[in-house]
């Protein structure tokens, strides 16, 4: 995570600082759709356990992206921040490259086949 005061070569480079792997990105794209309760999030995301899930939550609350509220249900549901939400853009720019050019490659997505059935 980010240090207060860290001196960094570029925007770019504290931004990955920031997001920090893989996993935080996921789940922002997945909660940029909407809150999501961590039930809702393990469905969707089957390669992350539950631990990692847990600390990647715990990280996203931390440095500002994501909140826990509590629905009128009085289920709790992680959702974006006003920070979070800033990162749509970049996240949907990624989800295009990633969609174009992973086809290219002969990769499948999960949508793909979840669409297909």
């Amino acid at each position: 995570m980010t240090q207060r005061g860290r001196l960094y070569g570029c925007p770019v480079e504290f931004a990955l600082d920031a997001l920090g792997g893989k996993w935080k990105t996921v789940i922002i794209a997945r909660i940029k759709q909407g809150p999501l309760r961590y039930s809702e999030l393990r469905r969707l995301i089957p390669s992350l356990s539950d631990k990692m899930l847990t600390q990647r939550l715990a990280d996203l609350v931390e440095i500002g992206f994501v909140v826990l509220e509590t629905s009128p249900d009085g289920k709790a549901r992680y959702a974006l921040t006003e920070r979070g939400q800033d990162l749509a853009a970049a996240l949907q720019a990624l989800y295009d490259w990633g969609s174009v050019h992973g086809r290219a490659e002969g990769v499948r997505f999960r949508s793909d086949i979840e669409a297909a059935a």
